[in-house]
């Protein structure tokens, strides 16, 4: 093998493994399920939602098994792990069974209820004994002083433990009902990889109505804008191609993990990438995507 093909052949080692999105459910009842919440999941709340920061997956009231996924999300500002000053950015916590803190001017406690996630980590697992918990999402700066821009309270019912308890089933004759009980727990299940960047609220070949939201996420590594050098970082990228042609490039440089497109009805193949502060790819995905038609709201 000459000196080029030994280049060519490392070249390929050291390129990203392409990730591929989570499929719609094979099972047709599930499938129909999951399709049920696709305007939620995916719907431009610009004047719904009275905050920007939200959970990308859970609802109030919604039955979870524990361990369970909680995915966080923010609209506005960028991501930043602590310690880092940056103007605009900050990093998430979690408030388990506490209210809000007093006060905006002292760092945000470390204890079981207030849960830090200073890496810049988009989600999390989080294990609560059975019964009723409230959770709330608070945004901080470098220091962990509040932004005070929260989430609202959502309150969640902890059923059984995930490894003694069965997954449930969709009953074709109580379609509606097991059909929400499905879609929870479905939700709330920590993923198995170790390491991916993906999209959160679209699942390889589902169809939206535009404009949409993105709701983008990364597993064991944390977000960070382009430019900086820390370690076990980076920031998303999206690129949306139709016909073989590019049409979208999105490059969220500054640590947002949110995005709002509006795209023309067809089918995109969609490419995401996870890059690190100096423009080196990490991690990537794809996936298709079929756009529909305008939403109701946008043909207003």
């Amino acid at each position: 093998m000459n000196i080029r093909k030994i280049a060519q052949a490392l070249a390929l080692l050291l390129l990203p493994d392409i990730g591929v999105a989570r499929p719609l459910p094979d099972d047709p009842l599930e499938r129909r399920c999951w399709l049920q919440f696709t305007a939620d999941r995916t719907s431009v709340r610009l004047f719904a939602e009275p905050t920007p920061v939200t959970f990308s997956n859970l609802r109030d009231e919604f039955r979870v098994r524990t361990p369970f996924w909680v995915e966080f999300g923010i609209r506005g500002m960028g991501v930043i792990p602590a310690g880092n000053k940056r103007e605009g950015s900050g990093h998430h916590h979690l408030l388990i069974d506490t209210p809000l803190p007093a006060t905006v001017s002292e760092p945000i406690p470390f204890s079981d209820k207030y849960r830090h996630f200073g890496k810049g980590q988009t989600a999390a697992t989080i294990d609560l004994p059975p019964g009723e918990h409230s959770l709330r999402l608070l945004f901080a700066d470098y220091d962990h002083r509040p932004y005070f821009v929260f989430s609202r309270k959502i309150n969640v019912k902890v059923l059984a433990n995930r490894q003694g308890s069965a997954k449930p089933r969709i009953d074709p004759d109580r379609f509606n009902e097991t059909c929400q009980a499905w879609y929870e727990d479905e939700v709330s299940t920590p993923p198995t990889d170790a390491r991916r960047v993906y999209i959160k609220n679209i699942r390889d070949g589902e169809t939206v109505n535009s404009p949409f939201l993105i709701k983008l996420g990364v597993l064991g590594l944390g977000v960070a804008p382009e430019g900086t050098s820390i370690r076990e970082t980076g920031y998303f990228s999206l690129q949306l191609r139709k016909n073989q042609s590019l049409v979208r490039s999105v490059r969220l440089h500054d640590g947002q993990t949110e995005t709002v497109l509006d795209l023309s009805p067809g089918e995109y193949d969609a490419e995401l990438g996870f890059l690190a502060g100096d423009g080196q790819l990490l991690l990537r995905d794809q996936m298709k995507l079929i756009v529909a038609a305008r939403s109701p709201s946008a043909r207003k």
